[in-house]
């Protein structure tokens, strides 16, 4: 009888098992549940790699495609469909974006009763009420999905759907507090408490976007901000506050915001001096003024999910080993667990580099010594940048982009000899096993 008791309990457990697993199996995909198709995600830091779920390295290889300007929505869509500028990036071999935004867009929602702007709205607020018309007839011309009451997330939307559809990964960046160009020290947007940099709304903002981008399939990772830098404009502020201890209370604050609402996504974390480098994270030096350290028991829980990213534009180098050794021991020393100096490991992505798209610059000391670097560390990258024009930048409309991968129009390459000499190289060395 016991035999028979022990046996029925066991058949009984089986059978609740066996349930289990087929809610699991019929259950909907969530952000943070393993994807058994692309992305492969919840993505995971191991040591100096991203990894997908199927144990892969995940090396970035993409463009910035900025929605951070005047009219907080991505460029380019007067000239171009959504398709047709995915599809120019996927045609090379990229596998990610870096979309832009800014945290404007975010207070304006929470400002309209939790509703947002439309595209119209937006275009006549930045552009003027003919010309902001002008350019939204263009913009449903090339996009008949859009209509005059579209409004500016449902633009990112699109793109996040297209770039799921074409199997791009979206990485969003928060670009600025306020719509506009970036970026300078007297802009008002520099550090935290800044003119326009208001940390409640930023996390708030973080947060919103987190949670907003969980429809998305494409997402994978989220940046904090765009290059932190000194606020100039506010002699107190840059006296009391710009420094790596103010940088360190922040950070934690922003890490936490993205992870509440998204634990699925990659965080990365920018540095100071315009995100040119990251030294006391990666060697785990006092983060001054104070005495205080990197400590990955800060980020319980999600220590697997940060990711370094720093910038460099140092465009009229002469001596490629010199710059080679500055990206080193500015922070892609993480990369590296062999240097004992590199006490905490982690992946570096260069998120911005760029240079002008003509027939020769690609062939100088800069651009092709940051190609050799990156393609020597497997590391990942994202250039600035795709457009080739904006609708406003700095009180200019309809700018001119000369280091825009693409024409005026977005229709063609602006460099075709960079894109075939320099760039799919890059592509091929740096995302290939």
């Amino acid at each position: 009888m016991a035999g028979s008791m022990i046996q029925s309990v066991f058949l009984s457990l089986l059978a609740l098992s066996s349930s289990f697993s087929s809610f699991a199996l019929a259950a909907p995909s969530q952000p943070t549940e393993r994807q058994a198709s692309w992305p492969y995600g919840p993505f995971v830091t191991k040591g100096r790699d991203i990894k997908d779920t199927r144990g892969q390295n995940v090396v970035y290889a993409g463009a910035n495609w900025p929605g951070a300007g005047d009219t907080m929505l991505p460029e380019g869509l007067q000239y171009q469909s959504v398709k047709s500028i995915v599809s120019k990036l996927k045609s090379l071999g990229m596998n990610s974006i870096r979309l832009t935004y800014a945290i404007e867009m975010i207070d304006q929602i929470y400002g309209n009763g939790g509703k947002d702007i439309t595209i119209n709205t937006a275009f006549t607020k930045a552009l003027g009420s003919t010309n902001g018309s002008a350019v939204l007839k263009k913009v449903l011309a090339n996009n008949p999905s859009f209509t005059a009451n579209t409004t500016r997330l449902q633009v990112f939307d699109a793109i996040a759907a297209e770039c799921a559809a074409q199997q791009i990964y979206v990485h969003l960046d928060n670009h600025m507090s306020k719509g506009a160009w970036c970026c300078n020290t007297e802009d008002g947007n520099s550090w935290f408490g800044d003119t326009y940099f208001s940390v409640a709304n930023w996390t708030r903002g973080l947060s919103y976007m987190a949670e907003h981008g969980k429809s998305w399939p494409s997402l994978v990772s989220m940046s904090l901000r765009n290059e932190l830098r000194n606020p100039e404009n506010d002699a107190t502020l840059s006296k009391n506050s710009y420094n790596w201890q103010d940088w360190y209370k922040y950070i934690k604050q922003g890490t936490a915001a993205i992870n509440s609402k998204n634990k699925g996504l990659l965080i990365f974390l920018s540095g100071l001096d315009f995100d040119t480098y990251l030294t006391p994270v990666v060697q785990g030096t006092a983060l001054t003024p104070g005495s205080g350290k990197y400590n990955p028991a800060d980020f319980a829980g999600y220590t697997d999910k940060l990711v370094l990213e720093l910038h460099n534009y140092a465009n009229d180098a002469s001596d490629c080993t010199g710059l080679q050794n500055s990206l080193y021991s500015n922070g892609f020393q993480a990369l590296h667990a062999e240097d004992t100096k590199a006490v905490n490991v982690f992946p570096v992505v260069l998120t911005e580099f760029g240079f002008q798209q003509d027939a020769s610059t690609w062939k100088g000391v800069y651009a092709t010594c940051i190609a050799s670097y990156l393609s020597a560390q497997k590391a990942g990258w994202m250039i600035w940048v795709v457009s080739g024009s904006y609708y406003i930048r700095s009180g200019t409309q309809d700018y001119e982009e000369t280091w825009g991968l693409l024409s005026h129009d977005w229709s063609t390459w602006r460099s075709p000899q960079y894109v075939d000499g320099g760039l799919k190289p890059l592509i091929k060395n740096t995302v290939s096993p």
